[in-house]
C-alpha cells in the first residue's frame, strides 16, 4: 500500500502556486471600482467601516492559511498515499475533482447553516448588511475546520496537486458572484452555475430566501436537493439577529461566544449535544427553561385547584389565591 509513499518535500508542495494570492491584486482593483460606481451613481453598496472589516479579516484569513499551509497539504498527500488507488493528474481528473470537490462543498456549506458548530465557523461571511465584491473577504478564522468534509474527496485518490489547484479555484469563482451589478444571466448558465442572482438570494434575511443556494460553483446540486430558489424581490442582507459592529473580533466570534454561554448553562450533557448540532435558530436553554416555567405555574394551578377542593365541602367555600394567579 504504501510503495509509493511520498513526502511534502518530494512532491514539492511548498512551492506549488497560491492562485488566490496571485488573483489578489486583481480582486482589489475590482473592489475599488466597484466602490467607485457606486459611489459615482450615488447607491450605498459600501461603507468604509464596513469594508475595513472586511479587508481585515481577509488578511487575517490568508495569515491563517499560510500557517497551515503544511498541515492542509500533508492531509491531502496522507489520503493519497493511504489509498490503494491514484488518479493521476490529467486534464480530465482535474473535472472530475473540481465536481466532485464542488458536491462536498454543497454540504459542508448547507451543515455550515443547518448546525449551530458549523454555523459558527461560517457566519462571519453572512453579518454583514451590505453585498458587494469586498463580502468575498468575509471567510471565518475558524472555518479551516471544514477542511474534514473534503477528506472524501482527497479519498478517492485524486493527485494533491490536482486537490489544491481545484480547491483554490473553487474558492476564487465565490469573488465576482459577490456583486448587485450583474443582474440575470443567459438561461443556461443560471440553469447550471452559483451567479450572483443566486447568491445574493443566499445571503438575504428575506423568509423565502433563508437557507437557499447553497452551491459554491454549480448550482444544480441546489436543484437536485431541494434548496434552490430564484431571485425575486430585493434582497435584505445580513443575519435574522443583526450584529451592528465592525469590530473583526467580534465578527469572527459573537456566535462562538453565545455558544459557550448556552454551554454553561446547559443541564446534561444531551443539552449541550443538542447546544452544538441543533439548528443555529434552536433555542435550547431558553426553550428549556420555559418547558420549566411552564411546569411550575402548572403544578401551582394544580395544587390551588386541590386546595379549593379540600374546602369546598366547608361552610364557607375558600378559593386559594393561586387559582387567580
Amino acid at each position: 500500500m504504501f510503495e509509493n509513499h511520498k513526502t511534502l518535500e518530494e512532491i514539492g508542495a511548498m512551492d506549488w502556486p497560491n492562485v488566490i494570492l496571485w488573483a489578489a491584486p486583481v480582486m482589489f482593483a475590482l473592489v475599488f471600482l466597484e466602490w467607485g460606481i457606486s459611489f459615482y451613481q450615488k447607491r450605498e453598496i459600501y461603507n468604509k467601516k464596513d469594508f475595513l472589516a472586511a479587508a481585515t479579516i481577509g488578511f487575517i484569513n490568508v495569515g491563517i492559511s499560510a500557517m497551515i499551509k503544511a498541515f492542509t497539504f500533508g492531509v491531502a498527500l496522507f489520503c493519497w498515499n493511504v489509498v490503494p488507488w491514484k488518479i493521476e493528474a490529467t486534464w480530465w481528473s482535474f473535472i472530475i475533482c473540481f465536481i466532485a470537490l464542488d458536491f462536498s462543498r454543497y454540504w459542508a456549506h448547507r451543515v455550515a447553516h443547518e448546525k449551530r458548530f458549523w454555523w459558527a465557523t461560517h457566519v462571519t461571511h453572512h453579518n454583514s448588511q451590505l453585498y458587494n465584491l469586498s463580502v468575498s473577504f468575509r471567510l471565518g478564522w475558524t472555518q479551516h475546520i471544514k477542511l474534514i468534509f473534503f477528506v472524501p474527496v482527497m479519498l478517492m485518490g485524486f493527485d494533491p496537486f490536482v486537490f489544491f489547484i481545484c480547491h483554490q479555484i473553487a474558492v476564487l469563482y465565490q469573488f465576482w458572484i459577490h456583486t448587485e451589478y450583474i443582474r440575470k444571466l443567459p438561461a443556461p448558465i443560471e440553469y447550471l452555475f452559483t451567479t450572483p442572482s443566486h447568491h445574493r438570494v443566499h445571503h438575504a434575511t428575506n423568509e423565502k430566501y433563508i437557507d437557499k443556494n447553497y452551491g459554491s460553483t454549480f448550482i444544480i446540486f441546489d436543484r437536485i436537493f431541494g434548496t434552490f430558489q430564484a431571485e425575486e424581490e430585493q434582497a435584505n442582507y445580513g443575519l435574522t439577529k443583526q450584529v451592528n459592529s465592525y469590530n473583526p473580533i467580534t465578527l469572527n466570534f459573537h456566535e462562538w461566544r453565545d455558544i459557550v454561554r448556552d454551554l454553561r448553562q446547559a443541564t446534561s450533557f444531551k443539552e449541550g449535544w443538542k447546544i452544538l448540532f441543533s439548528s443555529p435558530n434552536a433555542k435550547i436553554v431558553d426553550e428549556r427553561k420555559r418547558a420549566k416555567r411552564k411546569s411550575a405555574s402548572s403544578k401551582k394551578v394544580r395544587e390551588g385547584a386541590v386546595e379549593y377542593v379540600a374546602h369546598k365541602s366547608g361552610e364557607e367555600k375558600i378559593e386559594s389565591p393561586l387559582l387567580k394567579q
